[in-house]
């Protein structure tokens, strides 16, 4: 709760600032709604035969606030889902799971305007876990169990640095695409000698702006 309060604190000063040093620019705040398809994986856990990327979404608010004539700061609330999907054997029978990582994310980007409606991006991304779930298929027998939610297992605050890149096609309605790389282990007590598991994510969809 302390780390939801102190993102939220962080992303409500950026509003403050920002929209007090934006008022030099001729542009005027602009605020939107955004979602589309997530690509995300963990990295790679030696306890796994194979991993691949899940599919999941994103959804949120955002506000753009012009800083000069080509740069702007864009603070943001979504609700986006990581995860990934792996192989493994025990005790010589193959399983497959799927494991369902959902935060909220609070990312901070700083855009820079190469052409009026293209950007780029970079900037961090918070992210505080709400739900964590995994689904288990046994291979041989056909036989699937879903585990109630364990998140209180794993470290619910997640920290990422964001890259990205969008371009309107009108004045209201683009394109995105971001990337996200996890500078956090997602295990909360990580056993000794073992490589940290880091969330990363690729976030594609359409961003509307109200004006």
């Amino acid at each position: 709760m302390k780390k939801l309060i102190l993102g939220l604190a962080l992303t409500a000063g950026t509003f403050a600032f920002a929209q007090q040093t934006g008022n030099t620019s001729t542009n005027p705040v602009s605020f939107g709604v955004k979602g589309g398809m997530n690509v995300s994986s963990l990295s790679k856990d030696s306890g796994l035969d194979d991993q691949k990327s899940k599919i999941g979404f994103n959804a949120g608010v955002f506000a753009n606030i012009p800083l000069a004539a080509s740069f702007s700061v864009q603070p943001e609330v979504q609700y986006s889902q990581y995860g990934n999907k792996s192989d493994y054997t025990l005790a010589g029978t193959k399983y497959s799971a799927s494991t369902k990582l959902d935060y909220i994310t609070v990312p901070v980007m700083f855009q820079y305007n190469l052409i009026p409606n293209l950007y780029v991006e970079a900037g961090p991304e918070f992210g505080f876990m709400v739900s964590a779930k995994n689904k288990f298929k046994n291979e041989s027998s056909g036989q699937s169990n879903t585990t109630d939610n364990y998140k209180d297992n794993l470290n619910t605050f997640n920290f990422g640095i964001g890259l990205g890149a969008g371009y309107y096609f009108t004045p209201n309605l683009g394109l995105t695409a971001r990337y996200v790389a996890g500078l956090t282990d997602v295990a909360k007590d990580r056993p000794s000698g073992s490589d940290a598991v880091r969330n990363n994510l690729f976030q594609v969809g359409l961003a509307y702006k109200f004006k």
